[in-house]
């Protein structure tokens, strides 16, 4: 995939289930040590240039394959902003939030 079109999944691994969602999706997400949203682990962000960013967080392991849909998601929309999530059912409730490009 082309580095300016590929999603940057990041997974905070220093919280519970953070190392073990990152090992689930593979290749496809970077791992930083701390997001300080330790109240709510595991934490992903998605962010690339010019695109909206957003920041999950409570998601376990078991939603590797819905963090993968939304990167698809967000790797297909021009912007970033994502309006029909029915496609990532778990994951869509654990958005803590979404920041402009």
């Amino acid at each position: 995939m082309d580095q300016k079109t590929d999603p940057r999944v990041t997974v905070c691994t220093g919280c519970e289930g953070g190392a073990a969602l990152a090992a689930a999706l593979g290749d496809q997400a970077l791992t930083v040590a701390c997001m300080n949203v330790c109240d709510q682990p595991a934490t992903v962000s998605l962010r690339a240039p010019g695109k909206w960013a957003y920041l999950f967080g409570n998601v376990t392991p078991a939603m590797a394959a819905e963090v993968s849909a939304m990167a698809a998601l967000y790797d297909a929309s021009h912007d970033g902003d994502i309006t029909d999530a029915r496609s990532i059912p778990q994951l869509r409730h654990c958005l803590i939030g979404r920041v402009p490009a």
